[in-house]
């Protein structure tokens, strides 16, 4: 096979044998196919497409261009959880340790924030001592011990992937739906999972806008899990609005203490419970989403998820004093609020502009060099529907650099838009999609 006439193939429409897929993302990978050639097919994808096979083939061969864990050992059954990345999204960090307390294994690896999106890595490095990388062997014990572990990914995992998604950074190839889907689920299912939860977000502050483009992407990654034998489901979930009344790192973490102790807001355990219920569903421990919630419910309540969380942050290295007093975490030097220009209700609260505001104070990165202000971000948000009262907080704003603030403030008052007649509050769980 010489690369060239793959890529011509592709040009011209035509479908990839699964032989061609593994045999190209195994020469790219070992370096043997230059850079130029893979991101040659990659707008060749972008352009032509691929079919459901060609993708499961793709996500199939990138997912094993590397180690590949084996959780045989595990007895438990084996299922996480994916988010497409949302403002405020600190689901992962509750959702684990609570679906463990149920008896289902969750082996979640995860990444960090680019862009306006907040990563899970980067809310855990938050916790003084957290460490993110540890190795396969003592992630998968700390599974088996506690039945969850949150660590980011190796160099050994799907390193098909890194290296595409640097060459479609700059290539304008990231937006395909099969580059997509191939990117997500080599990494997720070289987990060794038997089952995977889909949170795909739609909205203002998400990665796909419009919901028609959400759907496709869910349906394609749940397509590929079950071409490659795995148990899936996706929830469509509305992000126009910040999920929960905190973005930023450490303000999150205390905001997933609060919910972990039954004091979470709203939102953010209605979409939690949700895709909770779906993973217990996969495992096979709860018949109805009703039966499943409940479970969860019950081990909110009695403190069990709260002493996971405490047990798998400190098995981790970190230091859980700071999580039983969250005062002790990183804080920043100003506090500012911002106040509604006039009483009535909040008919918008900007999902893509509040977390670009928190970009700029350093909640976030534009590159993967940049580093992160964990202490940055907002609190206090208020959520659509609300009632206000003229110069009631909207938010407050975390920052330690008073110029950062002052960048930040405009777009802050830009997303919020308060009227007078009350508007209704965004339906979370927008369609659930199996098939």
């Amino acid at each position: 096979m010489l690369p060239q006439w793959l890529i011509e193939k592709k040009r011209d429409g035509a479908a990839l044998a699964p032989d061609e897929i593994r045999e190209f993302i195994g020469g790219f990978t070992a370096g043997a196919i230059p850079d130029y050639q893979m991101a040659a097919l990659a707008m060749a994808i972008f352009f032509r497409g691929m079919t459901p096979d060609e993708t499961a083939a793709l996500t199939d061969a990138m997912m094993r261009s590397g180690d590949v864990l084996d959780t045989s050992a595990l007895a438990a059954p084996k299922i996480d959880k994916h988010s497409t990345g949302g403002i405020g999204d600190k689901i992962s960090l509750v959702l684990a340790p609570l679906v463990a307390c149920c008896g289902v294994a969750v082996p979640m690896i995860s990444g960090r924030g680019l862009g306006i999106t907040g990563g899970t890595l980067d809310k855990l490095e938050a916790i003084p001592g957290y460490r993110t990388n540890l190795a396969t062997r003592e992630f998968l014990d700390v599974v088996a011990r506690l039945g969850c572990s949150i660590i980011g990914q190796t160099d050994r995992l799907a390193p098909a992937d890194k290296k595409l998604y640097a060459l479609r950074d700059v290539t304008g190839t990231v937006p395909s739906i099969p580059l997509i889907t191939a990117s997500i689920m080599s990494k997720k299912l070289a987990a060794g999972l038997d089952g995977l939860v889909l949170d795909v977000k739609c909205g203002r502050g998400a990665f796909m806008k419009e919901r028609a483009a959400a759907a496709e992407l869910a349906r394609s990654m749940v397509r590929v899990g079950r071409a490659m034998g795995k148990k899936m489901c996706a929830l469509l979930t509305a992000m126009d609005q910040p999920l929960g009344r905190t973005a930023g790192n450490a303000l999150e973490i205390v905001e997933t203490c609060e919910a972990l102790q039954g004091r979470g807001p709203g939102d953010l355990m209605a979409v939690t419970l949700a895709l909770g219920a779906k993973m217990l569903q996969l495992a096979g421990l709860a018949n109805s989403c009703d039966t499943a919630q409940a479970m969860l419910s019950a081990h909110l309540k009695s403190g069990a998820a709260w002493r996971k969380w405490l047990e798998m942050v400190r098995l981790h290295g970190g230091d859980t004093a700071t999580l039983e007093n969250t005062a002790r975490l990183p804080r920043a030097k100003i506090v500012e609020p911002l106040p509604a220009p006039q009483a009535g209700f909040v008919a918008q609260a900007d999902a893509e502009l509040i977390g670009k505001a928190g970009l700029l104070l350093g909640a976030g990165r534009t590159k993967t060099t940049d580093a992160v202000d964990h202490a940055v971000g907002v609190s206090g948000l208020a959520k659509i529907g609300e009632r206000v009262e003229q110069g009631q907080p909207l938010a407050l704003l975390h920052a330690n650099d008073a110029a950062l603030l002052a960048e930040a403030r405009p777009l802050m008052l830009a997303a919020f838009r308060v009227t007078e007649r009350a508007a209704p509050g965004p339906e979370l769980i927008l369609e659930e999609i199996t098939s």
